[in-house]
Order: structure tokens, then sequence, then C-alpha cells
């Protein structure tokens, strides 16, 4: 069975920094696409990055060069360094962990809020 467990999130000022991880559980763990999503009060799940069992990353345009996912392999924990935060990043962060396309495990989310 697939868990999907995040850590990290909290308050911060905007300007500031802060990291999530996420673990995961399971024998596909180490294959899967994992990533970060996000939702924002009364608005969709978007996406914020993902990254690659081989590195490749993708990034939403509004987190490009403030934002950074990595990834270690042999724990199947997945980053994600949010630098110079700002308001709008205020949101409920969702791991995820990709092992085929059309199959998605879902952590419970960590809250993440800037204030300014």
């Amino acid at each position: 069975q697939v868990q999907v467990v995040e850590s990290g999130g909290g308050l911060v000022q905007a300007g500031g920094s802060l990291r999530l991880s996420c673990t995961a559980s399971g024998s596909i763990a180490s294959r899967a696409t994992m990533g970060w999503y996000r939702q924002a009060p009364g608005k969709q799940r978007d996406l914020v990055a993902t990254i690659t069992r081989g590195g490749t990353t993708t990034y939403a345009d509004s987190v490009k060069g403030r934002f950074t996912i990595s990834r270690d392999n042999s724990k199947n924990t997945v980053y994600l360094q949010m630098n110079n935060v700002v308001a709008d990043d205020t949101a409920v962060y969702y791991c995820n962990l990709r092992p085929f396309i059309g199959v998605d495990f879902w952590g419970k989310g960590t809250l993440v809020t800037v204030s300014s």
C-alpha cells in the first residue's frame, strides 16, 4: 500500500523561506515521478513542480526562480525549497506520487501561510 506524507508547512513572512518534505512508502515509490501541487482557498489545485526519478524538473511559471524541487531516491523523499515567498503562495500544499500516467497517490496536505 502506498502512503504519502508531507511535512514542513507553517507560517512564514513574505520574503522568507520554507522547506517542505514528502516521503512515500511502497515499492513503486522509487520509480515514480513526484511533485507538489497547491490549492488556495476557493481555487482549484494547481501544479507547483514535479521531478522524475532521473531528476528532470518542471515548474509553474509563478514559482520559477523562487522554488526548487529535489529528491532523494534512497529515501523516497521529495523536497520543495521555497524562497522569497509572497502572499499568493499561501495554500495547502499536496505531495503527489505518479508511478504511471493516470495513477496518482496524494498526501493529506500541509498548510503554508505567508504573512505580509
